[in-house]
């Protein structure tokens, strides 16, 4: 990819009916000159997708399942539209690895993202990474696809584009000129309540997050910190900072995204205001800027800005599966895939009603303490390990009684 070309640059958007999806394309919109949409995918939102395809006329589109894809078909076809939809895993890696494609939002939730993101790296596409599971599930396996084929990997999440800012411009001199990198979090809907009240919680009161508009599934990591752990293993596996580098502490504002700790003891701060865009646009435009669409920060305004020891004010019981990051960072290789697998089964249950929202946790812990296995070494060895933690974590949830 040129990035001084005038021609538009081709992007697939992964998991485009979502809300990292849906602000991909609202920045890309503001900017026709530049972007053009390639391909997008969902799930099952087949109305949804339906509009998005109407609306930016892409060449593919790609739904989880053949039955939902047949009904876009079916859909685009009465509409009068050329795209070609098609269906399942291989349609996301076709969309992923196309020749014509320049860029991959991937922002697929889970394990599903995983093997489009291992093709767009594969193939040397720009890849603007929202989805967790790339690092987390895939680890090291994934950074060495994206070193074998060139990709250019740029970090979406707010606080990973924060850190991606603050950090020198030079990777090499990382080890050298960094002490530490600190990752904020807003503490969620619960950061002042009584942990003994969590167990009444509901999916509605989970998902309610105070200052990011997300989906529910993170909406409910943000309320169990579950979200600062998995981030803070993808920091450590895109900036190479061991788990003693890294800390977190909870900014309940969100104005500062996260913050660079020099050996000198200077300590660069990323701020704006919390809307995804900014860094959306970021890593659409690498290493340029363009208008994201969100309101600036207005420091007349602005009020104060707080923080928290994660260690302190009750926090260690209402964050109980924050430590588990520590652990399983010094575990054995795969070992955060376990996490990752535990925690997924966790919030579905736990947003169907079958455990209590406390009970997360328990999953999360009881699950990496009964699992056994052998380091990964490719794709189909994480996809196993991934199933089999699912498995064993699902009977645990069958076994609770909410």
């Amino acid at each position: 990819m040129n990035a001084s070309s005038l021609d538009c640059l081709q992007v697939t958007v992964l998991g485009a009916t979502g809300s990292i999806g849906t602000s991909t394309l609202d920045v890309m919109a503001r900017h026709p000159e530049r972007y053009q949409v390639f391909a997008l995918s969902a799930a099952t939102q087949v109305d949804k997708m339906l509009q998005l395809c109407s609306t930016y006329q892409p060449r593919y589109a790609v739904m989880a399942s053949e039955p939902h894809a047949q009904a876009l078909r079916q859909a685009c076809r009465e509409a009068g539209l050329k795209t070609e939809v098609l269906a399942g895993e291989q349609g996301l890696v076709d969309i992923s690895c196309h020749p014509a494609v320049d860029a991959v939002m991937a922002a697929i939730v889970g394990a599903a993202g995983l093997a489009p993101c291992l093709a767009a790296a594969r193939a040397g596409k720009r890849l603007m990474l929202a989805n967790k599971e790339a690092l987390v599930v895939g680890g090291q396996v994934f950074l060495e696809a994206v070193q074998q084929g060139g990709a250019t990997l740029l970090p979406v999440d707010s606080e990973h584009s924060a850190i991606f800012q603050a950090l020198p411009e030079d990777p090499a001199s990382w080890s050298q000129r960094v002490d530490k990198i600190i990752l904020t979090a807003s503490g969620g809907p619960f950061r002042t309540a009584d942990p003994a009240s969590l167990c009444q919680v509901t999916p509605e009161q989970a998902c309610a997050h105070p200052n990011w508009s997300m989906g529910r599934k993170i909406s409910v990591d943000s309320a169990t910190m579950m979200n600062k752990a998995l981030e803070v293993i993808e920091a450590h596996y895109l900036f190479g900072m061991p788990p003693e580098r890294m800390a977190v502490v909870i900014h309940p504002q969100s104005i500062i995204h996260s913050m660079v700790q020099f050996h000198d003891a200077s300590i660069v701060a990323q701020m704006g205001t919390p809307d995804m865009r900014v860094p959306i646009a970021y890593a659409l435009s690498w290493p340029q800027r363009i208008a994201s669409g969100a309101a600036t920060l207005d420091f007349s305004s602005l009020g104060a800005m707080t923080f928290e020891s994660v260690d302190a004010h009750g926090h260690p019981e209402r964050f109980p599966s924050l430590p588990l990051v520590w652990q399983v960072l010094r575990a054995q290789p795969g070992s955060t895939a376990v996490l990752n697998a535990a925690n997924e089964v966790a919030v579905a249950s736990f947003l169907d009603a079958r455990i209590r929202f406390d009970q997360i946790h328990r999953i999360n812990a009881d699950t990496l303490a009964q699992t056994s296995f052998r380091s990964p070494a490719c794709l189909e060895d994480l996809l196993e390990l991934d199933r089999s933690c699912r498995e064993r974590a699902q009977a645990l949830v069958g076994a609770l009684q909410p």
